[in-house]
């Protein structure tokens, strides 16, 4: 039904057929307004515009099939989509093509039978609403993109503030660190810090997911990370306190892989512990390369996890790289998925500055085309003794 405010308009130059079309479609409950001429027909629709227009094709100056191409052109969709069902006294398909490519949703063949045509208006009518409902849904829905991409901006401002904006310096290393995340924000972090004993220990994190929710868990894993090297003099120690707190906290119901490296940075020793985190890479200055896989399982998942440290060490030359798993997804652009070890072993022969060298490397676009899995978010933080 409609409303007062909202009428249905009758047009048609013949006002018998017209009144008894208004009679009949009042009596069945619609409100309805008249027109006499396609001119009156514009001018009624552009002061308010009608919830539908029956429209005769047959009229003399401007007939149905301008009046409709007009509506059909105006600049405002409340008037260009007002639903058009004309009223031709031709049949066949001739003159439902000429209907239809005058714009009209649909067409009545005089003489016109009651039930027919509110059918036919109803089924416009529901199309209408459906039209409203989908137009008011894609407001609501732009409008929470927009309030999203808000939310993402800030916690991309918050995420970056937490990982280092440069790498440390030390005498005779040098460190290089990257970072990707797929949208704004992702579920990778990494970071190094200075151990009670004076080694520096360097980890790195992979959140399950991606987008703002594994970003909050970077967030925590940096914090758990820190309060676990301010009471652990060991590696192996950091990781079982940060699992500890990591189990306690989300009772298992999200998980991360992780692996830590304590090292000497006078003697060049170092001890590993990793959780579920891809093995850690050694590319030795005489070309050969070695990895270190992990022992115990991602953080957050079993209570009782044991934490075993393996050892290395760094001679002239050396380097070690810990990534997240997002590394094995870096291409060259010819579907070649480049191995961690080849990147290590480029970054041992990398002249001068390994920071700029993974900065060039991986800081690609990500790939899009359909039949490639969706990439990862990447991390990688590099040490090599010089």
């Amino acid at each position: 039904m409609t409303s007062e405010d909202n009428p249905i308009l009758v047009v048609d130059d013949d006002r018998a057929s017209r009144r008894l079309l208004v009679r009949t479609l009042t009596a069945a409950g619609y409100s309805c307004a008249e027109a006499e001429s396609g001119e009156e027909a514009l001018a009624f629709v552009r002061k308010q515009p009608p919830c539908l227009l029956l429209l005769d094709y047959d009229m003399p100056g401007l007939d149905g099939a301008d009046v409709s191409k007009q509506i059909r052109a105006n600049p405002s969709p409340a008037i260009a989509q007002i639903p058009t069902i004309m009223l031709t006294g031709h049949g066949g398909e001739e003159s439902e093509v000429l209907c239809l490519r005058a714009g009209a949703d649909d067409f009545v063949t005089k003489p016109i039978h009651p039930e027919v045509l509110r059918a036919r208006i109803e089924t416009q009518l529901r199309l209408r609403s459906m039209r409203e409902q989908l137009l008011k849904q894609n407001e609501e829905l732009e409008a929470w993109r927009g309030n999203l991409e808000q939310d993402l901006e800030a916690a991309q401002r918050t995420q970056r503030s937490l990982i280092p904006a440069k790498p440390p310096e030390f005498p005779g290393w040098e460190v290089a660190a990257f970072y990707r995340p797929v949208i704004q924000v992702g579920g990778d972090i990494y970071g190094w810090l200075r151990m009670r004993d004076g080694r520096m220990l360097f980890w790195i994190a992979d959140a399950t997911g991606h987008g703002a929710a594994a970003a909050l868990l970077t967030t925590l894993a940096k914090l758990l990370f820190h309060h676990a090297n301010g009471e652990n003099d060991t590696p192996s120690g950091i990781m079982h306190a940060v699992d500890r707190d990591f189990r306690s906290i989300l009772g298992a119901r999200s998980f991360m892989t992780a692996m830590c490296v304590a090292l000497d940075m006078k003697r060049g020793a170092g001890s590993i512990v990793g959780a579920g985190h891809p093995p850690l890479l050694i590319a030795r200055g005489n070309g050969a390369t070695e990895s270190i896989a992990s022992t115990s399982p991602p953080l957050g998942l079993v209570a009782t996890s044991r934490f075993t440290e393996t050892e290395m060490e760094l001679r002239g030359g050396d380097l070690f790289l810990l990534y997240t798993d997002g590394l094995y997804g870096v291409d060259e652009g010819d579907d070649r998925r480049l191995a961690p070890a080849h990147i290590a072993k480029q970054l041992r022969c990398a002249p001068g500055n390994a920071q700029s060298f993974l900065r060039d490397f991986l800081h690609q676009p990500a790939p899009t085309p359909s039949h490639v899995v969706p990439p990862d978010d990447i991390a990688a933080l590099a040490v090599r003794r010089l």
